[in-house]
């Protein structure tokens, strides 16, 4: 299967996010940057690190124009509980078959989680960030700026 590279158009999808209402990437195409974030599970240390600190740092996402969402295979009601937990304020999607994580390479060596994975796209539908791990607001949004200075 080949996985999304920087550069290249992002794969389009629709997922669920924890209320039942449907995300289509697509939709975002010419009016908001967008950013994935690949996480392994819901409620434990890193995640719910990773994702407090999108919550934290939100007005800097909004002004920068970049719609957020968390991406794990679990269910609805696992991320309603997460989000309620912390007061989360990014949706997060249900990839219960991890077809997306896959296509964005966010699949780890035993092929049955997520790893750690985030994904900047810009506008047009590209790929311009993609890195593996925990990086801070500010590298994500350099990269989601420096994108939109090179279009």
């Amino acid at each position: 299967m080949s996985e999304a590279q920087v550069g290249e158009a992002a794969p389009d999808f629709t997922l669920s996010d924890q209320n039942g209402n449907s995300v289509h990437l697509a939709d975002f195409r010419g009016s908001k940057k967008v950013v994935l974030i690949f996480y392994p599970a819901d409620d434990t240390p890193g995640c719910t690190a990773q994702l407090c600190a999108v919550r934290d740092d939100r007005d800097r996402y909004e002004q920068a124009g970049a719609a957020v969402f968390g991406v794990n295979q679990a269910g609805a009601e696992s991320h309603q509980q997460f989000v309620s937990k912390h007061q989360l304020t990014t949706p997060l999607l249900v990839d219960s078959d991890l077809k997306v994580a896959g296509e964005y390479g966010a699949i780890g060596s035993s092929g049955q989680q997520i790893k750690r994975t985030v994904v900047g796209i810009d506008e047009s539908g590209k790929v311009v960030y993609h890195v593996q791990g925990l990086p801070s607001t500010n590298e994500i949004l350099a990269a989601l700026t420096v994108a939109d200075k090179s279009a």
